[in-house]
Formats: C-alpha cells, structure tokens, sequence
C-alpha cells in the first residue's frame, strides 16, 4: 500500500471510529462547576424579566435569557434559615430540626457541599449562614463554633451568621474581618477570589454566595439608591441594594467568562422566600401574601439556572423548587445514595435542562409553624392553622393570585390533596423525631436559639460593636432589658 492509500486508509478508519465512539463534550466529561446564588428576601416580582415597575435587573435578566428560567420556582419555606437547610439537604427544612430563623441544621443531616467535597470539589461559602442556631443581625461565626460552615463541607468561608450590609464585619474561617463597600460587591469578590485561586488546580468548585440583600435593615450606597429618590427611605434603600446585587450578579458571571469556565459552570439563582409587604411598589408581581406566609407571594421566589453546555435558554412553568439542587447535583456528578438522607423531598431536575416535563413526579410540601401547603403542577391546598382541619384548595394554573377557594368546586381533588398533605405532614413529624437517621433517634439534641450577643465569647466585642450601625439598636435593647 502506497503512502498515499495509506493516508485515506487511515482517515477512514478515524472517521468510522469517530462514528462508533463520539467524541464527548467537556460537560460529558467534566463534572461542572457549581454556584448556588441566593437572594434574602426577594420577591417573585422584583426582577426585570418580570417587568417591575421601576427596578432594572440587566444581569439578572441575561442570565435568564441565556439560561433555564423557572417562573413557578419554590423556596424551601416562608423565612430564610428553613430554605437554606433545604438547599443544602434537599429535604423539608423541618426534617432537619430547622423550624424558623435561628435554628441550627442538624448535626446528623448530610449536605451537598460534603458530599461534592468527598467527589473532589474545592467548596467554598459565602455571606449569610444563619444555619448555627444564633439569631440577632450577622455576626461574625467563630471557628469552633459547633455549627459552622466547615462542619457541614466547606473548606474556606467568608460568612457571618444572619442578614449583612455595608461595610459588614465578617469571619474569614474563624478570623475577624472588617470590610468595606456594599455587602453584595463584598462576597462576590471573595467568591471569586477563590475561583480564582483554585482554578489552576483543576479541581471542580462548589460556591454558595448568600446574599444578604434585600433582608431589612436597608441601606444601600448612595449612587445605588440614586434613581428611587422619590420612594420613601425604606423602599429607596431597598431597591437600591438590589441595584448592587445585580451589579455583583454581573461581576460574577464576567469572572466565569475570564477564567474561561462559563461554558461548563452550572450557575443557579434563587431566593430565600417571598418579598416584603410594606415595600412600595410591591415586591411579590400581584401574588397573594408576603413573607411568613404559604400564599404564593411567601413562597414562589425568582429562579434561574445557567448551564450554556447544557442548557438552551427558555421559560418553564414546572413548578420546581430548592430540594431539587441536591438530587440534581447528585445525578449530574454521580454522587453515591448515601449521600443523602431519605426521605428527601426533591427530585432530580437533570432532565428539564434539556426537554420539557408534563408532570412533576412528587408534590412539594411546606410547613411552618402551624401553616402548611401541598403544591401540584395544577393545584393547591393549603391551611393556615393544622389543627382547624379548615383547607383552601386553588387551581395555579388559572388563578396563580389564590383568589378562587374550590374546595367545595373540587371535593375529589380536596380529598386526594389533603390525604397527601397529611400523609407527608406525619412523614415529617418521623423524620423531626429522628427516625431517618442510622441510629434511629436525634443526637445530640437540637439547641435552643439565642441571640448571639447574649452568648459569652461575644461579649469583649460588645463595647465596640454597639459604635456599630447595625448592632446599636439590638445591643442597646438588649442591655435594657437586663
């Protein structure tokens, strides 16, 4: 065989074994990068895509474009402390002992982050953790602190205990750190500083960045603040904190970009739970109940989800929520089962990146306090009050404003939702005694919240912090009290 008979003999061979074997993406063949984004307290409403009145969200608004939007997006629960227990175990924020704000997660829960640190992720988190059982504004957390980030997978963290602001005082893995600027530009910075330093490496990277805005106190830089000079100082302070967050949403996904890593970072964006009532203009797009509540507006947060090498940009009305992002996770990387803890309360949403879904395969289950609901891809039912045994039933595919009570329309599809409710309420009434857990019981207990400044290794920095804005009212209340 001639050399050139040699050459077509060997490119046809290349092209059959191309056929047979097809060369793999670097999404195929590289776990992706993970960052979980999530606002605190932000409204379903107040983003551009869903045309807000007066606030702009450019870099909200391209993620969106070019990735998966989710416009029936759920929160783990009504307040913040419950959903970020949920992102982290994909389970119902009461299985894991976290009933409301300032209780700490379960010693005994198993999170995404360690379980992406054990497949090799450099893990990271940022900003608000408000998973330690303090309660109070954000503090810095201490480095034995027994429920700090590192306990539960992370490897660095810039982090402060509840809600942040500008010019916020923060703990780098256990060290104080005072820092300076709007708190949103703060944690995206250090976020990716640390892309930046573990990149070389090779090493996929898991990123939690909780932010600390829009949550009360408000206050926002002037330039931020500057176009909503005719609201009134709360509103103006909020909005314009949610001008820096985008800003920093923007800084962010440009970093991703620069380090050449946008293609295959999984990048998802969310809230903790529903927006503000006395917020003008409103903060929930005309949907029912603020905050606290299991309306709608208490729950149905923004949602995004960026893959470019996954994902083609649209809009989905699946109704999906935070329990997802570790089912999700886990088949995508090929995380074991014993990762998580059963029973979870998300699924896998690998497969709407890629094609539509008629049907959700479970419901999706809140609890607070004494309210509870059960969400299908059509209906509702919820209660405010358990032991009332008083459900309202409602269709939110044709009243997404909860508006039209039928449960007495729809007696077949109240009786199956409220067997449902119910059936998961005691499966969550199990999983708080500790039953799911190997040892079949809780241990050590939960502890009780307190307020951090009340705790002794706070107080050689009270005479200092009550000089600080964000600490001076709390500090001053509570040495009345005493």
């Amino acid at each position: 065989m001639n050399q050139s008979a040699k050459l077509i003999f060997m490119l046809l061979l290349g092209a059959i074994l191309i056929g047979l074997y097809p060369v793999r993406s670097s999404s195929a063949e590289d776990p992706p990068h993970i960052i979980l984004v999530m606002a605190d307290d932000m409204g379903w409403g107040q983003t551009g895509y869903q045309n807000h009145p007066i606030l702009k969200t450019p870099n909200l608004d391209a993620m969106a474009a070019n990735g998966l939007r989710l416009d029936r997006f759920y929160a783990g629960g009504p307040v913040c402390s419950p959903t970020r227990a949920s992102m982290l175990t994909g389970r119902s924020h009461e299985r894991a002992g976290v009933l409301s704000h300032g209780y700490a997660l379960r010693l005994q829960e198993k999170t995404l982050a360690q379980a992406l640190q054990k497949a090799g992720y450099a893990t990271g988190h940022f900003g608000k953790w408000h998973l330690n059982g303090h309660r109070g504004p954000g503090a810095p957390i201490f480095a034995d602190d027994p429920h700090n980030p590192s306990v539960f997978g992370f490897d660095e963290w810039v982090s402060v205990s509840n809600f942040y602001d500008v010019n916020p005082v923060m703990s780098r893995s256990g060290k104080f750190e005072e820092f300076s600027g709007d708190s949103s530009d703060i944690v995206v910075n250090e976020a990716t500083q640390f892309l930046k330093k573990h990149h070389p490496s090779g090493k996929p990277m898991f990123v939690v960045i909780w932010y600390g805005t829009p949550h009360s106190p408000f206050k926002a830089l002037d330039q931020d603040k500057a176009e909503f000079k005719d609201l009134n100082a709360a509103s103006a302070n909020h909005y314009g904190e949610l001008v820096a967050m985008d800003r920093s949403l923007g800084t962010l996904r440009k970093s991703l970009r620069d380090l050449d890593i946008a293609d295959n970072t999984l990048l998802v964006f969310c809230s903790d739970n529903g927006g503000l009532p006395n917020i003008k203009p409103e903060t929930v797009g005309g949907l029912r109940g603020n905050k606290g509540t299991v309306f709608e507006g208490g729950i149905r947060v923004p949602g995004v989800i960026e893959w470019p090498a996954v994902i083609k940009p649209r809009v989905t009305k699946y109704p999906a929520c935070v329990m997802d992002l570790f089912p999700t996770m886990a088949e995508i990387v090929g995380l074991p089962e014993e990762s998580m803890i059963k029973p979870l309360d998300g699924i896998s949403l690998r497969v709407l990146f890629e094609s539509e879904l008629e049907k959700r395969s479970a419901p999706i289950g809140f609890r607070y306090q004494t309210k509870r609901a059960i969400v299908t891809d059509r209906y509702k039912l919820l209660t405010q009050n358990l032991a009332s045994e008083k459900f309202e039933l409602y269709d939110l595919i044709e009243d997404a404003k909860e508006s039209r009570d039928l449960s007495e329309q729809q007696p077949e599809i109240y009786a199956r939702l409220k067997q449902d409710l119910l059936q998961w309420n005691a499966s969550v009434d199990a999983s708080f005694a500790g039953t799911d857990y190997a040892i079949g019981k809780l241990s050590p207990p939960d502890p009780e919240p307190i307020n951090w400044f009340d705790l002794p290794q706070y107080k050689p920095y009270l005479p200092q912090w009550k000089q600080r804005w964000e600490y001076q009212g709390y500090l001053n209340r509570a040495d009345k009290s005493k």
